[in-house]
């Protein structure tokens, strides 16, 4: 299918996309970027070691036809947001065969199978449920398949069709089972790693035996790894270190009394991954949370290959060059390495996993867009485009790995950014901490005593951050060291105002510096809108209007009671809107009196926004749906996006959506080939 997008004053783009990712996921809209997230499993195709797939922690699979240069988003194996594909196998005599296991963040998972190489999944009804943290095949017999869950172990001895369990149910022990490894020439020999120690079996089930002679009590195991020239050797990583053994589990050596001899400091014994170069036995790359390591001879001596700032999580060797080395990270996506791991860099080009929370349009340039994302640390922060969202850089140097809660735009045209803890200016491409006091007063009224001990949560980690002391000058409360989290910016004429953790403040400086508004009472504000001269800012449960750009305030009484807000706006016509878990709300005289939208699909609203070039407000919530609610009329029309959406804003004449899990995704303007190939 051929997509074009058309907007005024921005480039011509002709957009191609795949049949295939239409067939696995039915869009209107299409992904992309920003690139990178998290990675949480490779598999290959043992008769094409190019043709990969990767597994996200938002229920995504991905395929590469080139080892992992290039990614393509194949298909959602389930339809939530939260499922964690943790393992993926491709079987040995069908590789269109796949069988997926998947926790959930929250609650659930399961076992997921393909037929038709990933485009199509179905739900085994058996597994149904269940939390599968480890998945392998029999070496020796591929239809042979072991699962371990936080229930207990799960074998199927046809291909994951059907599933029984092999550990016993009124276990105490045997549950929470991380990791499983088969003996590569007798299937009945299974290893499994439990959150306590590791067990096996050597008759497939019937009876489970403790090994725990050399490894240190109650070590969650992460991975095991069997030689498979050499079944008696064997390898595990637990929290208390990497462990090895030559006599198949008997005893074991490593752990925590050699583990810093051999090269692995203490705080990197989280070995989520063992990976055995299959050409050369020897060699064995261990995925920490701290980097990745490597031996070369069998477990002796362990080198760092990578930096300490890095959680890897799966590993892949290709078996036709050991040389080509992929890595599995948590925020920075995939990682390639083509000299055996002595160097990385990241290979994501497809590949989108982001949690966009914040946007800002460069209103001096059409094109150019800026969007904020949380949990990505010094891989996430800010991402600009001057492509109308086609295509995006990174932006992040000086955050310091802050997530971006708010971006804004000061009346000089710099780009501003809230973060849990501060306010950033964007300079030269780097971003500086702001947040001293301005020269002249915010208002003319006292300031309000602070106290330095109080604390707030923010908005999405909850983490605890201590108010900042402040000072009064002029009349005025002057921030000192600002430290809060910042949930939104408005500007109103030359002012640009913040709503925090710490109250409402006010910049007449384009955010060199901030003070805090003291007519209005010192709260958690956590949404800020203006249009023209009217400015209005929400706390949870408490609205606080200005008309003459935040000279006075007054209290607005909200639509009905216990009411908690989701999202606010203001219109070009001075309309008031709110939203809730109930839907929308709209006020035309400053709260006096409110219309409630007719509309049983606008649920759990988590934004609103006001599209002055088409007198509309764009509202998202629960779903897939956004809604488009004219002005004059509150006429509602519908939006299918296919996607979970956090909020949508218009780009020219079209839209883009920031989505929970899955970055940014474009609304295109469909055309025929043949009207195509006239430009």
């Amino acid at each position: 299918m051929n997509c074009r997008l058309r907007r005024p004053n921005l480039p011509f783009v002709v957009l191609v996309f795949g049949l295939a990712c239409l067939r696995a996921y039915a869009v209107s809209w299409f992904p992309f970027g920003p690139d990178g997230g998290d990675v949480r499993s490779f598999a290959a195709d043992p008769h094409n070691p190019a043709h990969l797939y990767l597994g996200a922690a938002n229920g995504w699979i991905y395929q590469s036809q080139d080892g992992g240069h290039k990614w393509v988003r194949l298909a959602r194996v389930s339809n939530r947001d939260d499922l964690v594909i943790r393992h993926i196998l491709v079987d040995p005599a069908n590789p269109s065969h796949l069988v997926v296991g998947a926790y959930a963040v929250e609650d659930g998972g399961g076992i997921y199978l393909s037929n038709d190489g990933g485009a199509t999944w179905t739900e085994q009804s058996e597994m149904r449920g269940q939390s599968v943290r480890s998945l392998s095949y029999a070496p020796s017999d591929a239809k042979i398949l072991v699962a371990g869950t936080l229930a207990g172990i799960f074998r199927s001895g046809d291909s994951g069709a059907h599933w029984a369990r092999i550990s016993p149910q009124s276990s105490t022990e045997i549950h929470e089972v991380e990791s499983i490894a088969i003996d590569p020439a007798d299937p009945n020999v299974i290893y499994a790693g439990t959150w306590h120690l590791p067990w096996k079996t050597t008759d497939g089930g019937k009876h489970w035996g403790i090994m725990k002679d050399g490894v240190i009590e109650d070590s969650d195991v992460f991975s095991i790894l069997v030689d498979p020239k050499q079944p008696n050797v064997v390898y595990l990583s637990a929290c208390s270190g990497i462990y090895k053994s030559e006599d198949a589990g008997g005893k074991f050596t490593g752990g925590v009394g050699t583990n810093k001899a051999q090269g692995i400091p203490s705080t990197a014994r989280r070995t989520r991954v063992l990976m055995q170069d299959p050409n050369n036995l020897n060699t064995v790359l261990a995925g920490t949370t701290e980097g990745l390591y490597r031996t070369f001879d069998a477990g002796e001596h362990w080198i760092q290959a990578t930096g300490s700032d890095l959680i890897v999580n799966d590993v892949y060797i290709d078996p036709a060059n050991s040389k080509h080395v992929l890595l599995a990270t948590d925020r920075s996506g995939v990682l390639v390495s083509d000299d055996g791991g002595d160097s990385f860099v990241p290979s994501n080009a497809g590949f989108s996993a982001r949690q966009i929370t914040a946007f800002a349009r460069d209103t001096n340039h059409a094109a150019t867009v800026y969007v904020g994302v949380v949990n990505d640390k010094d891989s996430g922060g800010v991402f600009v485009s001057r492509t109308g969202a086609l295509s995006w850089q990174h932006l992040s140097a000086g955050l310091d790995g802050h997530d971006i809660f708010s971006l804004g735009q000061a009346p000089d045209g710099t780009i501003l950014a809230g973060t849990e803890h501060g306010i950033y200016r964007l300079k030269d491409s780097v971003w500086q901490r702001v947040g001293g006091g301005d020269a002249k007063a915010a208002d003319a009224s006292s300031a309000p005593a602070v106290g330095t001990k109080a604390q707030a949560v923010h908005r999405a980690g909850k983490k605890a951050v201590t108010r900042q002391p402040v000072a009064k000058a002029h009349g005025a409360a002057v921030v000192k060291d600002f430290d809060g989290s910042v949930y939104g910016f408005a500007t109103v004429g030359e002012a640009v105002f913040a709503a925090t953790s710490q109250g409402l403040l006010k910049s007449a400086s384009s955010g060199t510096s901030w003070s805090v508004v003291a007519a209005v009472p010192m709260a958690e504000w956590r949404f800020v809108a203006s249009e023209k001269m009217e400015i209005v800012v929400a706390s949870l449960n408490a609205l606080k209007v200005s008309a003459d750009g935040g000279a006075t305030w007054h209290e607005v009484a909200l639509p009905k009671q216990k009411m908690q807000i989701t999202a606010l706006a203001l219109d070009g016509r001075g309309t008031l809107w709110v939203g809730d878990k109930d839907g929308v709300y709209s006020s035309g005289d400053a709260g006096a009196s409110w219309h409630a939208l007719d509309d049983p699909y606008m649920r759990k609203v988590n934004s609103i926004y006001y599209d002055a070039s088409t007198e509309r407000m764009l509202v998202t919530g629960a779903g897939t749906k956004a809604f488009s609610v004219g002005v004059a009329t509150q006429h509602v029309s519908e939006i299918d996006t296919g996607w979970n959406l956090r909020f949508v804003r218009p780009i020219g004449d079209y839209l883009i959506g920031a989505t929970l899990f899955d970055g940014i995704v474009v609304q295109p303007r469909m055309v025929d080939s043949e009207e195509i190939e006239k430009h």
